[in-house]
């Protein structure tokens, strides 16, 4: 994915408007953003476009509103909020498209910025009507998508834009599609990919994805158990999908015949209850669970044997815990594992790259997010790319 144009194929921007699809469907708490990630994210783009002159129109979503308007849901909730971050005064227009949108450019200044309105709450967006792309596009001069998280869905203001205006990658975009790139589009080898969560049904197209790309795939969290038992190793009484244990195996066939090796733990932290610390706890081989205990980490040997693999590799894709993170002392496999992957890659060895909302906040509990080559904060579209799947609002850039 390299034949997409960045800001830096602008050229005088003075006085045109800018229309930029952002993230700023923020989590909010007592009228206030908890978490303004999304909002410092795009600050960069925007900050760029107003400095060059530009009049900067931001269009968002902000919760579910399904194609009507809720006061609640208006992007004026996080006007304050973005205020703040880009330390900016903010237009908020109350409109996407029409006369009171192009009212509004008229009364905005050169470096201006403005912040329309949910754009969900017309039904046009999500259907992805070309007439309601048209009509927003009515207003602009050029577009910008800055909102990977909402590009694997084909809505108006994310894919239908880049049909009726020259479309560009903002600077967040941009860093998240080198880096993609960089993880499985053009990899050093080889590769090693860290999948983990509860689930395998939830990750299967991933998984069948993967083992055609990487040299090396790690299996953690509930889903390992659903690998062990296709095995044939008893689990207990552990988060497990038996009825996937054929599809288990086919994948792990699919790895053997692509030249892809699937690691699963050896050694195990297995507890009767799931509690902090519980005295149950203990530390055995995957073969000795009994039947009333239940897999909740993985064990020491495992993961410095899966640090030791990450030291042989030049890429690194993570999406996922190795074990019940959330709960001391289950964080222990990943928090390790995290901090070896870090270290290679501080040291130059490794490109690593993570996402999902799980795996950032993994992350972040390992103390270690920054220290990552890249952390998406996407999580479906994080998802969907790990699938192998065309992402429209991606796709439309480079058309």
């Amino acid at each position: 994915m390299s034949n997409f144009r960045t800001l830096d194929d602008l050229g005088d921007i003075t006085g045109k408007v800018a229309l930029v699809r952002v993230d700023l469907n923020l989590p909010m708490q007592e009228g206030r953003a908890s978490d303004v990630t999304r909002v410092e994210a795009v600050k960069p783009t925007i900050l760029e476009l107003a400095d060059k002159g530009a009049k900067v129109l931001l269009l968002a979503h902000f919760g579910r509103p399904k194609g009507a308007r809720h006061s609640t849901m208006s992007t004026s909730m996080v006007q304050g909020d973005v205020e703040r971050v880009l330390d900016r005064e903010i237009m908020f227009i109350p409109e996407v498209m029409g006369p009171v949108v192009e009212q509004a450019v008229g009364i905005l200044r050169n470096g201006d910025i403005g912040l329309l309105d949910n754009v969900r709450f017309w039904p046009g967006e999500e259907a992805n009507d070309p007439a309601f792309a048209k009509g927003i596009a009515a207003n602009g001069d050029f577009y910008v998508n800055d909102a990977f998280s909402a590009s694997h869905r084909a809505h108006a203001t994310t894919e239908g834009l880049a049909h009726f205006l020259p479309a560009y990658a903002g600077r967040s975009m941009e860093a998240e599609l080198r880096a993609l790139n960089a993880a499985l589009g053009d990899p050093e080898t080889p590769v090693a990919a860290v999948v983990g969560g509860a689930k395998v049904s939830t990750k299967l197209d991933v998984l069948h994805n993967l083992v055609g790309k990487v040299q090396h795939l790690i299996i953690g969290g509930g889903m390992a158990n659903t690998f062990l038992a296709a095995k044939g190793v008893n689990v207990g009484k552990s988060l497990c999908e038996h009825d996937l244990t054929d599809t288990a195996n086919r994948i792990m066939d699919e790895a053997g015949h692509a030249g892809c090796t699937v690691h699963l733990p050896y050694d195990v932290v297995v507890a009767k209850e799931f509690a902090a610390n519980p005295p149950s706890m203990r530390t055995c081989n995957v073969h000795e669970v009994a039947a009333d205990e239940m897999i909740l980490d993985v064990g020491p040997l495992a993961v410095e044997a899966l640090g030791d693999v990450l030291k042989t590799c030049r890429t690194l894709v993570w999406n996922g815990p190795m074990g019940a993170f959330e709960t001391v002392p289950f964080d222990a496999a990943t928090v390790a594992l995290a901090r070896t992957a870090a270290a290679l890659t501080q040291d130059g060895s490794l490109t690593s790259v993570a996402g999902g909302g799980d795996t950032v906040a993994a992350l972040a509990h390992a103390g270690v997010k920054d220290d990552f080559t890249f952390v998406s904060t996407a999580g479906g579209a994080f998802l969907e790319w790990m699938e192998g799947k065309d992402l429209p609002g991606v796709a439309a850039l480079s058309e």
